[in-house]
């Protein structure tokens, strides 16, 4: 059985987001290959660390996991969670909670020696329609990121000599201990600034107006999270661009709603269309489409279009859109219309005569989510 995120990390349901990250940061630390280099024991309570962190420092991710547990990202829906997860993903995910390098610069690639600094992440939101949900879309967002600025130079730190470690030896009861530590000057990255051009920061940085192109997929949900590669904040000397990380913001539609995969439809009919009978034209996310209204239809009724709801984010197929039927009565009437309708009182064809075979508004709710 798969183990309890709250005992990874070790702390209570109750705990706040504060708290999370915090309890994240000290295992984080613990189990870092930097302290544990060559201990796949260490590596894998590193993963789980992060993959626990992943799931409970997410409000929405962490009240699905209280409700289903794990069940709750099987198939991969949780990000990380139940795929594995290797350490570019975390470093590139989680890489400012460590900290270091080139002036705050966070997460290195490469194991051992010199590290190559990460770039920080950068974080947008977007919006979209249903529409652009259903369909897939690509939008180009402006976005502010650190470039390294036009003729900066770096050169190898004199304090480690490029190594990105200084090897500290201490006298101990048990002899002469030699250990090897991160570099103060250069954070780790084995380089610092030679020529700063004007306008460029203490890292050889400018901020640059860019466009980037987000490819979004059909079927995202609201709060989901994607990522760019690379189209984060640069890094200094020899490093490796930060990733952009895209928020996604579900727009409310004007007469459709969202449930899972499936769209809800209420489809206004009067009473003269339900009992004639006829076509109606309805929204759905494709377009317009006009559905056929057999007579007698009654108020309460579900219409099932399948496939014309939301592409599954797996690439199951799609949801369905569900129309709902609604009988409007008329709530002013002329004194013509009031007397037809007194002399239909009492007509068995405008009596309530239900069939068993008719099922209840609960039964129906029930065959729609079976």
């Amino acid at each position: 059985m798969k183990e309890d995120y709250y005992d990874i990390l070790g702390v209570s349901k109750g705990a706040s987001q504060a708290e999370i990250k915090k309890a994240y940061r000290k295992k984080a630390i613990e189990f870092h290959p930097d302290k544990n280099p060559d201990d796949p024991a260490a590596e894998e309570q590193f993963k789980k660390a992060a993959e626990a962190y992943e799931v409970l420092g997410d409000e929405q991710k962490k009240a699905r996991y209280d409700q289903f547990g794990h069940a709750a990202f099987e198939g991969g829906a949780g990000g990380f969670g139940g795929g594995g997860m290797n350490m570019e993903d975390i470093f590139s995910q989680f890489g400012d909670i460590f900290g270091g390098g080139f002036g705050g610069f966070s997460g290195f690639g490469g194991g051992g020696g010199q590290r190559r600094v990460k770039g920080s992440n950068l974080r947008i939101r977007v919006k979209l329609t249903l529409e652009e949900i259903a369909n897939g879309v690509e939008k180009k967002i402006s976005i502010k990121r650190k470039k390294q600025a036009a003729g900066v130079s770096y050169k190898t730190c004199s304090t480690c000599n490029g190594s990105g470690q200084v090897t500290r030896i201490t006298n101990t009861i048990l002899g002469r201990m030699q250990t090897a530590t991160t570099c103060n000057t250069c954070g780790g990255a084995g380089q610092m600034i030679d020529k700063r051009p004007s306008g460029a920061d203490a890292n050889g940085l400018i901020t640059e107006e860019e466009t980037v192109t987000i490819p979004i997929p059909a079927g995202v949900v609201d709060g989901m999270q994607l990522k760019v590669s690379g189209k984060g904040n640069e890094a200094p000397g020899n490093g490796i661009s930060g990733d952009l990380l895209v928020g996604i913001q579900e727009l409310e539609h004007e007469t459709l709603k969202r449930e899972g995969d499936n769209l809800h439809y209420d489809l206004y009919v009067s009473m003269p269309e339900a009992i004639l009978g006829g076509s109606k034209e309805i929204d759905t996310v494709t377009g317009k489409v006009r559905i056929k209204l057999e007579q007698g239809i009654q108020s309460g009724k579900i219409l099932r279009l399948r496939g014309k709801g939301i592409p599954s984010i797996n690439g199951y197929g799609a949801g369905d859109l569900l129309v709902h039927i609604n009988v409007w009565t008329p709530q002013h009437l002329s004194k013509d219309q009031k007397s037809f309708f007194e002399k239909m009182q009492g007509d068995e064809n405008f009596e309530p005569s239900p069939l068993k075979s008719d099922k209840s508004f609960f039964e129906k709710v029930k065959d729609m989510f079976s």
